[in-house]
């Protein structure tokens, strides 16, 4: 089994994509990141849902979870209106580390290497310096591998 078997097309995004069009794309294709790619659609890195998460949760209850507590549902609900304005760009790092990517005739097993190392829950399968073939999901990779 072959990473060009066992990608699909995947959602990409740029640096320029609003931070609640990364939010909506995560939950409505139910991924758990999302492919950031430059405007040759090369993959640049992978963005974790979790880093979405810390721009849409205040500081202060990242810090102390407990504090989260004292916020009534109606008012949680209008922190995602504060990322207006906000794009991926605001999410990176000045340097992102080399992007999980594996290159088509990877094997499954090269695949789940590459995740475990670069700790994402997603691949891009690319050439080197090619657009983007798709992407493979952690959950993906296992349901193939037990399937097996």
């Amino acid at each position: 089994m072959r990473a060009r078997d066992l990608a699909v097309p995947v959602p990409t995004i740029t640096v320029a994509t609003s931070v609640l069009e990364a939010a909506r794309l995560l939950a409505g294709h139910n991924l758990p990141g999302l492919i950031v790619v430059d405007e040759h659609g090369c993959p640049v890195t992978v963005l974790p849902g979790t880093q979405v998460l810390r721009l849409v949760i205040p500081a202060y209850c990242r810090e102390d979870p407990t504090l989260a507590r004292m916020i009534d549902e109606p008012s949680a609900d209008v922190f995602l209106r504060g990322t207006e304005g906000r794009t991926v760009a605001d999410l990176l790092p000045k340097e992102h580390p080399e992007p999980p990517v594996v290159e088509p005739q990877a094997t499954a097993l090269e695949v789940a290497a590459v995740m475990a190392q670069k700790r994402s829950p997603l691949v891009a399968v690319a050439e080197r310096g090619r657009p983007m073939v798709g992407g493979i999901t952690l959950d993906a990779l296992l349901d193939r591998m037990l399937t097996a």
